[in-house]
């Protein structure tokens, strides 16, 4: 059973739009397995939708330039023309149906999320049992990655420098906060200290704006490719 969900902000800034490809992705994926937050989404939706259309509401009309109430949009003749356009267009879009895709690691085959299905991933790299593959949205600081634990593996202890979303996609694993399950949306913070471990094997979909820390023992001398797990 999934037990860790965005915080309403996160869902409230991916309905407006305002988030990086990359945590719009891990929301859509997240939403693609999780029934409360797919309709905590469908909901905040129509409020948005609505507080848009009502009255009160302003609207940029780019065909005159100018912002206009909804009460004054019945009077503008170039409002109504554009909304004449729209209206009379008989062009039909084709609906593309993705395929489902699945990916292959170390013997175990995964299914890919849909919203995971079109995004250009780069080759495996490996270090121990862990596996890292990069997704290419050219979002600057922010690292994208698939991240595969194999079974009995994890990783040191560590802190983060940044934030770090991990949302797991197959298996489980735990920490010295509990276990966690497919599904899963798990934001941490420079706040947070947790040494991860899978027994059997897991998927994640990961995005962080900065290295990872860690923080006991020998494990430190790893401190220089931290950047290169998450």
């Amino acid at each position: 059973m999934i037990t860790h969900h965005p915080q309403y902000e996160l869902l409230n800034a991916f309905v407006e739009g305002v988030l990086p490809a990359s945590l719009s992705a891990g929301i859509a994926v997240h939403a693609e397995m999780c029934e409360i937050c797919a309709k905590n989404i469908e909901r905040i939706t129509e409020e948005a939708a609505a507080n848009t259309f009502s009255e009160d509401a302003s609207i940029y009309n780019s065909l005159s330039g100018k912002v206009i109430t909804n009460k004054a949009v019945s009077n503008d003749s170039t409002f109504d023309l554009m909304m004449k356009s729209i209206m009379e267009d008989n062009s039909i879009s084709e609906m593309i149906t993705q395929e489902p895709l699945d990916i292959e690691i170390k013997g175990t085959t995964y299914p890919l999320p849909t919203a995971l299905r079109s995004m250009s991933m780069m080759g495996w790299q490996k270090l121990g049992k862990l596996s890292r593959a990069r997704i290419d949205l050219n979002e600057g600081s922010l690292h994208t990655s698939l991240l595969h634990i194999d079974k009995d593996g994890g990783v040191p202890s560590h802190t983060h420098k940044g934030f770090e979303l991990t949302l797991l996609l197959e298996g489980t694993f735990e920490d010295e906060k509990g276990t966690y399950v497919k599904g899963d949306f798990i934001w941490l913070t420079d706040k947070d200290t947790h040494t991860p471990h899978t027994k059997e094997g897991c998927l994640c979909y990961t995005v962080a704006d900065d290295a990872l820390q860690f923080t006991q023992g020998l494990s430190k001398l790893l401190n220089p490719i931290g950047m290169f797990i998450y």
